[in-house]
């Protein structure tokens, strides 16, 4: 998918996440201390991590799985420990460069890249999941995305998405008010309903069914997982 808004807003998450918001993302996703308020974020990634590895089987030998937008690789690491083949890419060298040096050279099938989820040479997958990472971009992007991803996965697709809620438009709104360069790319909050409606007009998801849903709320964190599955 090759959109203008799609590529437009994959470059704005790739400057931010590179040249501003790296150091913190990095203590955010390690044990180090943090404030109160990044705590619940850590806290509701947790859960939500949790969760999505809960939809996974337990044991993936001989299964292939892409981590799309995987961060600096906490559920990539996972996945691989059950015996997955694990492809986990990201826009944010800086990112990837943290998910490679906690992780070294231990983990057997566990490669780390730097470039576009949607490149169709990375090739087919059993699973693919897309945690908190489409969330920057607007639902009808999004779902394209999945539609893009759709023909090379085997079972499901697991992503999250920022459920419309009061708090959550809110912050949409209000961060609008910031001047452009002093601000993360803008969540992008859709609501459930309208959300499968999407998915279940978009043709090139016609071969999957949603399965199960589930949101964590954490103070200053909000998302909801869903999945995709392939019958």
């Amino acid at each position: 998918m090759n959109s203008g808004s799609w590529a437009a807003r994959r470059g704005e998450i790739e400057t931010y996440f590179d040249r501003t918001a790296a150091e913190a993302w990095a203590r955010l996703t390690s044990d180090a201390p943090v404030s109160a308020i990044r705590a619940t974020v850590r806290a509701g990634r947790e859960a939500m991590r949790t969760t999505l590895l809960g939809w996974l089987p337990q044991d993936m030998r001989g299964l292939r799985l892409l981590d799309a937008g995987c961060g600096t690789g906490a559920l990539a690491l996972e996945a691989a420990r059950r015996g997955a083949e694990v492809l986990a890419i990201d826009v944010s060298r800086s990112l990837v460069e943290v998910a490679r040096e906690r992780v070294g050279d231990g983990v057997r099938g566990l490669r780390f890249e730097v470039g576009d989820m949607l490149d169709p040479g990375l090739g087919s997958f059993d699973h693919v999941v897309a945690m908190d990472s489409l969330i920057h971009y607007r639902a009808t992007d999004a779902v394209k995305a999945l539609a893009g991803l759709a023909p090379r996965v085997r079972r499901s697709i697991l992503f999250t998405f920022a459920p419309r809620t009061p708090l959550l438009a809110g912050m949409h709104f209000l961060g609008r008010a910031f001047p452009r360069g002093d601000r993360a790319p803008a969540i992008e909050p859709v609501g459930e309903a309208a959300l499968r409606r999407l998915i279940a007009c978009e043709p090139g998801l016609a071969a999957f069914e949603p399965g199960r849903s589930r949101r964590v709320a954490k103070g200053f964190y909000t998302s909801q997982g869903l999945e995709l599955l392939r019958p």
